[in-house]
């Protein structure tokens, strides 16, 4: 369960995102963006110390753009590639914000997602004297699969992360790596994601051995 605060954030996630993407050598929009988001959906770190989220976004009639990210309470050591950047958080103070490509809590647990066959957490909303549980509008689902056979993406936006048990490859702009008709019949080991209006899922990330 992701446990989350009714606050305000400055500066805000996609005021964040409008000066990082451009430095990104997969995006390919303009030098100073007005992002929208598609979908935001949480995993639950186990050791509760670590904010994980899938973000989804879009500059003007963009393709979506997967930007998962990771918050922490003090820097990440090593971590200083992959700095987003702080903000101030209402409740938490001054929080680090990664892309959580760089991040090992983060990688351990999609890589547990895919494998399990693992969904998005559950949200918890505290503020104003109450509890309330979010709605999901974004669907995560790991396919349950072992890691794939090692293979070529095939294309630029994408990133690769070494784990335990092989290799995780983020798909940055998700709509070129359409999901297969049945990840279970086809033996990938991927995650993917759906949301309100679209036609079909799609993959965001898939583990290779």
């Amino acid at each position: 369960m992701a446990l989350l605060h009714k606050t305000e954030i400055r500066p805000g996630k996609l005021e964040l995102l409008s000066t990082w993407l451009p430095t990104r050598t997969w995006y390919d929009g303009p030098p100073e963006p007005s992002l929208d988001r598609v979908g935001a959906a949480r995993f639950d770190d186990p050791a509760g110390e670590v904010g994980l989220e899938i973000m989804l976004v879009r500059a003007g009639d963009g393709p979506v753009l997967h930007v998962p990210l990771t918050y922490r309470g003090a820097p990440l050591d090593g971590g200083e590639e992959f700095l987003v950047g702080t903000m101030e958080h209402g409740v938490l103070g001054t929080r680090w914000v990664y892309d959580a490509a760089g991040d090992p809590v983060f990688t351990e647990v999609l890589a547990g997602v895919i494998r399990d066959g693992g969904e998005q957490a559950v949200e918890e909303v505290h503020g104003d004297g109450e509890v309330v549980v979010r709605e999901p509008h974004l669907l995560l689902r790991g396919s349950g699969s072992a890691a794939s056979p090692a293979a070529d993406p095939g294309t630029d936006d994408v990133t690769r992360i070494n784990v335990a048990d092989g290799a995780l490859w983020l798909f940055r702009t998700p709509e070129s790596a359409a999901a297969p008709e049945s990840s279970e019949a086809s033996g990938d080991a991927v995650l993917t994601a759906s949301w309100s209006g679209l036609d079909a899922p799609i993959v965001l990330a898939r583990l290779t051995a």
